[in-house]
């Protein structure tokens, strides 16, 4: 059975959309732990209801320690890590011990709108701002770069003239609940090839 950890910092719509793929068996997997960057945020309690191990790794408690802490949880339990809707910053030996193994969702399509600062709302109102007529979501693996792995699958959201941030993002994570999931299920069915710095899809 192919195991996931999935990290979380805040309400956990796109964990809710793995957990609903799972029971539904829509994909074969098995999520072993849900990891938050803080206490109190209504993504553990989504584990929870579904009896989902939970921990919590915050940034005030284990400071620059805080990926080592979560290879600690994680080391030789898991085949893959999601960060669905994760804010802090992996680094350090995680992103050796998990090379291609770290895949995020991003709130647009990169490279357009990401890098430092570039997360939840404030990505949007960039978006608006610009004055491009489309936005969307991406689903990459994480290097040692911000928002600068490889790209595994992205979907397209229109942009409207009369959207604001909070509506944009609301349609925006309509589509996450869908690529991210199927991100997943390519993963742990072995079909996600990476060459050169980007990735094929290939049918085994």
């Amino acid at each position: 059975m192919f195991k996931i950890a999935v990290l979380v910092s805040g309400g956990g719509t796109d964990l809710q959309s793995i957990i609903d793929a799972v029971e539904n068996k829509e994909i074969e997997c098995s999520i072993e732990m849900v990891i938050g960057s803080k206490e109190g945020i209504y993504a553990l309690e989504r584990a929870k209801n579904h009896n989902i191990p939970t921990y919590v790794v915050s940034k005030k408690e284990y400071k620059d320690k805080s990926s080592d802490k979560v290879l600690e949880l994680i080391r030789g339990k898991v085949d893959l890590i999601v960060l669905a809707g994760y804010l802090s910053i992996l680094d350090g030996k995680i992103l050796k011990e998990f090379n291609n193994r770290i895949i995020n969702i991003h709130p647009s399509l990169i490279p357009a709108f990401c890098g430092p600062g570039m997360y939840g709302l404030n990505v949007h109102k960039a978006v608006i701002k610009s004055g491009v007529k489309y936005s969307g979501c991406t689903v990459h693996f994480v290097n040692s770069e911000v928002d600068g792995g490889a790209i595994i699958l992205q979907d397209v959201v229109k942009v409207y003239f009369e959207d604001d941030a909070e509506s944009l993002q609301k349609r925006i994570l309509e589509r996450e609940h869908i690529v991210l999931p199927r991100a997943i299920k390519l993963i742990s069915e072995d079909k996600v090839k990476i060459f050169n710095g980007r990735t094929k899809i290939v049918e085994n």
